[in-house]
């Protein structure tokens, strides 16, 4: 499963997936991600979430996001959902396209691997996509 959360900055998209990663890791058995640009989470999200920060690991670009993400598959089978915020942040240069591309890659991810995502994208519900609205 996928889910996309749409807004522009202060329209509550973090606190809605502070929200949701807090529920996430109450309810479920399985190891819980969350990757973001920076530490701004780490009081606000529970403990027994595995916080990120793709600064520290240059994570600079779809390709190289789409790596990360297998290899941590490969290194911990138990997870069961992973996070992004802020994902324009973290690709530095988003490319509508590529965001798209990007999206259904994790759909099929999470078919493939039983993982959950859940993306906030920082961009008017107005503009997006048919990909993104199919999954908000």
């Amino acid at each position: 499963m996928v889910k996309v959360i749409l807004g522009l900055k202060g329209s509550g998209k973090t606190k809605q997936l502070i929200q949701t990663i807090n529920d996430t890791v109450k309810e479920d058995n399985g190891s819980v991600v969350c990757i973001e640009k920076g530490d701004a989470l780490k009081f606000d999200v529970n403990y027994r979430c595995r916080l990120i920060d793709a600064g520290e690991y240059q994570l600079y670009g779809y390709t190289f996001l789409k790596g990360f993400i297998c290899g941590l598959h490969a290194g911990n089978f138990d997870i069961t959902n992973i996070f992004i915020d802020s994902f324009y942040k973290i690709i530095k240069q988003p490319e509508t396209e590529k965001t798209d591309e990007f999206i259904r890659w994790c759909d099929e991810f999470s078919k493939e691997n039983g993982v959950n995502f859940t993306i906030s994208l920082s961009q008017s519900p107005e503009t997006a996509t048919e990909t993104m609205k199919k999954y908000m």
